[in-house]
């Protein structure tokens, strides 16, 4: 909603402003509505060329990591005990999957506050 009414103000000052200089609604109205569709244009281009680059970003520590797809289901569920183990996975008795023993009851430790 931030961004609605930042572009209706943004399109009403130019209005006003362009309507000062042309005394004419028809010019105003076109100038304003040309300068407004070309901003959309441009800056939808804009964010497609800089959502191809890398700059300033940070990559995930995974982000290299190939997963297998042959897994057993032995393996899952190993997966899952250790992750429910280190408490990485919570889950509620009902979503247990069959054969796996739940994890211990201990909770997360709390995060320190920030005083």
């Amino acid at each position: 909603m931030k961004s609605v009414t930042w572009r209706i103000a943004g399109i009403a000052i130019l209005g006003v402003v362009t309507y000062a200089f042309t005394k004419d609604v028809a010019r105003t109205t076109g100038i304003t509505l040309f300068f407004h569709s070309l901003r959309f244009a441009l800056y939808y281009w804009h964010e497609r060329l800089w959502d191809r680059t890398n700059w300033g970003r940070t990559a995930h520590p995974l982000a290299d990591f190939r997963l297998r797809t042959d897994l057993t289901e032995q393996d899952r569920l190993a997966i899952r005990r250790f992750l429910e183990d280190g408490l990485y996975l919570l889950t509620q008795p009902k979503d247990r999957v069959a054969g796996v023993p739940a994890a211990d009851t201990k909770q997360r430790p709390a995060l320190p506050s920030r005083a």
